[in-house]
This record gives C-alpha cells, structure tokens and sequence, in this order.
C-alpha cells in the first residue's frame, strides 16, 4: 500500500497523523475566534481596536469641585458618582481645595484626559470663562453645577432655585419675630454667584417687615470661621439683635458658638441653609430656627443623568427656563428647597432618609 507521507516506523507514522489532527483543530479554532473578532462592519479588529471601542463606548465625566470644605459636597460627589455608574459611565474627580488657579489647571487636566463632559462647581464663578472655551473648543459640553458660572455660556445650570433659598430664610424670620426688630446678615463667599441670588431673594422678602439689616458681612471661600469675629464685632454694636441670617449651616455654626457664648443661643433667631445634620440637631434643641433643605442626592442624580445625555449628544431633558450669565442665556434645571423647622423635621429629614432619628434627636432624647 502506497503511503502519502513516509515514517521510519509505524510507530513516527501514527504520530505525524497525530500532529496533523491538531494542526487542523487550532486552524479551525483560530477561523471561528477571528470571526468572532469582527466588527459590526465584519472587518477584523486587533486587540488594540478592541480596546479602542471599549473605551469610546464608556462616557468619561470629568467632575471639578471648589472643595470638600462645604458637607455637603461630599455626599454630592459620592451619589453623582454611583449614578453615574449606574448609568455605565466614569467620574474622574478633582478637587481645588479653594484654590482658583489650581482648578483651572485641574479642569485643563481633564481637558487633556479627553473627558467626554464637564461638571463643574466653581470656586470663583468669575474666572472660568477661557478654559471653558477651550473645554467647548474641544467639543466637550460643560455643566454649570449649583453655581452658575459667569460669562462662560456653559451648556447647562444645574442647581436649586436660590432665590426661594433666600425668601424661605426670611420668611423665617418674619415669622420668629412679628415686631421686627434688628437682624444681621453674615453671608457665604462673595465669589459665589448664588450668594447674590439668596440675598435677592431674602431682601425682597423683607421689605415692609419691620426687620432691618443693620450689619452684613461676607465670608471669604466659605470660611465659616471667619463669622466668629464678624459676629462678635456686630454684638458689640448691637446687643439687642433679633435674628441673623446665615449664608449655610456651616456659618450657623460658629454664629450659634458666639450666640451661646453670650447666652443669647436660644433668644436669636439663626436661619441657614442645606439641611446639615449639626443643624438639625439645633433645630430640635432650640438654638436654630431653620435651614433651607435642598436634597442633594435628587440634584446629583439628576446631573449625572444630563452629563451622560451631554455627552452622547442628546438633550440634557425639559428645563425650567433660562438664565443669563452676563453674555448669555443659559438653559437651567432648578430644584425647589423646602424649610424644615422643628414641626416638619421627622417628615421632611427624617422619612426622606437624609439624616436618622436617632442622630437628629441625639441630644434631645434624653430631655423628652
């Protein structure tokens, strides 16, 4: 019998055969992987392309933030990251420690990183308006977070309605003290355009109430330390004052640290804002009247929705209306702030699950 292939033995011969199967199985192995290795166009993809497509198919968000000196900052960064997650998308998040010129340099870092979306909530809402344009250059949109951002034409403003934040502080106030009376203001960083809108909103609300600003003082990047010497100086001039509008909870704080100090904790009127768990805590003991609560997790989540929509070139959703940042009339999303007192605190607080029972009335239980 006449043989194809020629062995030394019977034994090499049934080896080579053997070979030759497995030859033919990895041959036909490697055909049906590199079908698989196609594209939707059926050309072959190297590992590279893969990875490429990968890549491109996940929405890069590059998220920049003033600082965590604010506590709420924090929580909006931990719930914008885990929706944007959710939404299969990746936050690369920056923080500037207060430090204008370095979030500049960071939010240009994120330009680099071919973010595919900014948010951005600024340190001076005032000096952003070139990176922003070379961010837009690039084709990347950008998210005005809580504070708009000046002379800039940013896609998108995200934030809650920050008049009503001021109207809800005094109402408060008018509400505390029927007769008027004298009442200072010590208000957050005079950088942050939001500021402005809560003191619009607050001095509207005031007129004809009796009440009369008689001692207004900004702190510098939220430095809410810097109340004490503020409030200190104003007790001096005015001992019999009524109530005292603070720029947030954090300032409430150290206003409140003086007021006691003085003993007058529990006879001033205290108003803030963004529903801090410290100030939830005076709110049932007696020493604050109220904060204006904005749920945060409902504005991260929903700004980690219109990133995502940003990104991929759709409509970031139906808007509230507009409002112009000196050069232009940007879309706006606002969120409506609640007042919480001492009588909606377990419903609004509470049952919405932002702080617990047992640490809002931690130092009340034992009293009741």
């Amino acid at each position: 019998m006449k043989h194809i292939w020629k062995f030394g033995s019977d034994t090499g011969a049934f080896l080579s055969v053997k070979r030759l199967a497995v030859v033919l199985v990895l041959m036909c192995l490697a055909a049906v992987f590199s079908g698989c290795g196609k594209g939707e166009t059926g050309e072959s993809m190297t590992s590279g392309q893969t990875q490429e497509k990968a890549e491109k198919s996940s929405v890069l968000i590059g998220m920049s933030f003033d600082s965590f000196v604010i506590e709420r900052w924090i929580r909006d960064r931990d719930v914008f990251v885990a929706a944007a997650k959710d939404l299969g998308a990746e936050v690369n998040v920056q923080n500037a420690n207060g430090d204008v010129e370095e979030q500049i340099e960071q939010i240009r870092y994120l330009i680099g990183k071919k973010v595919d979306v900014l948010v951005i909530i600024a340190a001076d809402c005032e000096a952003f308006t070139d990176i922003i344009a070379e961010a837009q250059g690039k084709g990347i949109p950008v998210i005005s977070y809580d504070r708009l951002i000046l002379n800039a034409k940013t896609d998108l403003y995200l934030s809650f309605d920050n008049r009503e934040v001021g109207v809800l502080m005094a109402k408060a106030l008018k509400e505390a003290n029927p007769d008027g009376g004298e009442i200072f203001m010590i208000e957050g960083s005079p950088d942050d355009y939001n500021v402005d809108l809560v003191r619009e909103g607050f001095e509207q609300e005031i007129k004809d109430s009796g009440l009369e600003v008689v001692y207004q003082a900004n702190c510098d990047a939220w430095l809410a330390e810097q109340a004490i010497g503020y409030v200190t100086e104003a007790l001096k001039e005015h001992p019999d004052v009524k109530g005292i509008m603070c720029g947030n909870d954090d300032i409430a704080t150290q206003v409140i640290r003086v007021l006691s100090e003085h003993r007058l904790a529990d006879k001033v009127s205290v108003v803030g804002q963004d529903g801090d768990l410290a100030a939830c805590q005076r709110i049932v003991e007696g020493t604050q009247t109220m904060t204006a609560f904005k749920s945060v997790e409902k504005l991260a989540v929903l700004a980690a929705e219109c990133a995502v929509k940003l990104a991929k070139g759709e409509k970031p959703g139906e808007v509230s209306g507009v409002m112009n940042d000196g050069i232009a009339d940007i879309p706006c999303i606002f969120l409506s702030p609640v007042s919480v007192r001492k009588d909606n605190m377990k419903e609004i607080i509470v049952d919405g699950g932002y702080h617990s029972l047992e640490d809002v009335y931690l130092n009340v239980f034992g009293k009741k």
